[in-house]
């Protein structure tokens, strides 16, 4: 399909879209959206020419005829097999759209608000106008372009200053079956202001058959001076699911922000996490893991901004890739002029499990600082045959002892999950999931699930 007929396409959506979007009579909000499909229709998709997307083609998307999800229903028996257990609270939204009766958001502290983007765009706009389409750049970025332009849903949470939660909110996006393949473009907006802490989960789930779909999801998050806050990015969609997501993070003075991301599913994934330490002596984790088999390509693009002095950032990535996976790892830092005393470090390490499995990994900074201490590296191997043999002489079969240490490296990445109900609900799901990988090339989403449900069981 030409350049054109991509465009042709998303016009038709974007109007379609535009007479019943949410907030269409407000005009900033309105202006918003426009701007940034004017610039998708200037730029259109990413090709492997820009450097950014040097190691991912999204040909496939591009080609593909994608329309809206329709209004679907789920039913709650599906939604208490994916929950995280011990949550504050809990929003569900199906194909895009909040489902109130699938979720349950009582008995919060005050100064805590969690809805709807929809409903607080329109009972009250005036909170959203500061934040929403301000740090994710439609600029930059095609996908974060597309998604703003058909901004219609997803969650609002706001913490009030100096409030803390002490469960995680979940949020949970589930994509059913379609006749025709299908786009959500769920749009979160995290606000925490100063000296509050939160942890949000952002969990990505498929339901039903395996057509093909499109997620591309942006979260902004905005954390307010000396706020402590923690963000899971959980996808674990089926083997058609196009999946790319995108974290913006926009960090005060001596605010401390950890994202965690645990990519499972989907047959094209990208990950993009962009923290901007804006406030003197912000703390920054950026921790992973991503688990591949079959066909399938996970990419995960890191830029992380230092943009004021004495901040400190830490990247730790784990990648296990089996079949012909094909896994990315893209870790930029930026050190800004004025960013004096900077500490950062990045560390991705990688096993392949087979001889088709890839992986490109690609540290990289750029520092316009002179006094700064950064470091980066960069591991790929497979299971030490020692160790597998140590194991094995103590009695575990050879499918036990690998299953033990790809655990074991996997548990890397989990150990630096501070909330307990996000880090026990990972745990199960990965569990699972390298059960499942040491059996079958493709894993099928159902059959993943049945795993999960064994091991809670």
């Amino acid at each position: 399909m030409s350049a054109v007929g991509q465009v042709e396409i998303w016009l038709e959506n974007f109007t379609e879209a535009e007479g019943t979007a949410p907030g269409r009579s407000l005009p900033w909000l309105r202006k918003l959206r426009e701007d940034a499909f004017a610039r998708f229709c200037e730029v259109g998709f990413p090709t492997t020419k820009d450097e950014d997307w040097r190691f991912t083609n999204v040909t496939a998307i591009a080609r593909t005829q994608f329309r809206a999800a329709g209004a679907s229903k789920v039913a709650k028996t599906e939604v208490a097999q994916r929950i995280v257990e011990g949550v504050a609270a809990q929003l569900v939204f199906v194909n895009g759209r909040y489902a109130a009766e699938l979720s349950q958001v009582k008995g919060l502290p005050k100064g805590v608000t969690v809805a709807s983007l929809q409903e607080q765009t329109e009972k009250a706009p005036e909170t959203l106008e500061k934040h929403l389409g301000q740090y994710a750049d439609a600029q930059r970025d095609a996908f974060v372009a597309l998604n703003t332009a058909f901004l219609v849903d997803g969650a609002y949470v706001h913490v009030a200053r100096g409030v803390v939660v002490d469960a995680p909110i979940a949020l949970l996006y589930l994509t059913t079956e379609e006749d025709r393949p299908a786009v959500t473009h769920p749009r979160n907006l995290i606000v925490a202001e100063a000296e509050s802490q939160v942890a949000v989960v952002e969990d990505y789930v498929s339901v039903g058959g395996e057509s093909v779909t499109l997620s591309n999801a942006v979260t902004e998050l905005v954390a307010g001076e000396n706020a402590h806050v923690q963000h899971y990015l959980i996808e674990r969609e089926h083997l058609k699911a196009f999946n790319v997501s995108t974290l913006r993070i926009q960090q005060g003075r001596s605010a401390n922000v950890a994202s965690h991301s645990v990519l499972l599913g989907g047959g094209l994934v990208r990950n993009n996490v962009h923290p901007v330490l804006a406030g003197e002596g912000g703390e920054c984790l950026i921790n992973g893991l991503f688990l591949g088999t079959g066909r399938q390509h996970l990419d995960n693009y890191m830029h992380v901004e230092h943009a004021s002095p004495h901040c400190g950032s830490r990247q730790f990535y784990n990648g296990i890739l089996d079949g012909q996976a094909h896994g990315v790892f893209h870790g930029r830092i930026v050190v800004h002029k004025a960013a004096q005393k900077t500490d950062a470090k990045q560390t991705n390490r990688n096993l392949l499990l087979s001889d088709d499995a890839q992986i490109d990994t690609k540290p990289q900074l750029e520092i316009y600082a002179d006094d700064v201490k950064c470091t980066h590296g960069a591991t790929i191997g497979q299971i030490e045959e020692s160790a597998l043999f140590y194991l094995r002489s103590r009695g575990l079969s050879e499918a036990e002892a690998r299953k033990l240490l790809l655990m074991a490296f996997a548990e890397e990445c989990v150990d630096r999950m501070h909330s307990s109900a996000a880090r026990e609900h990972v745990v199960r799901l990965i569990r699972a999931h390298l059960l499942f990988m040491e059996s079958a090339a493709e894993p099928a989403t159902g059959e993943v699930e049945e795993r999960v449900m064994e091991e809670v069981g």
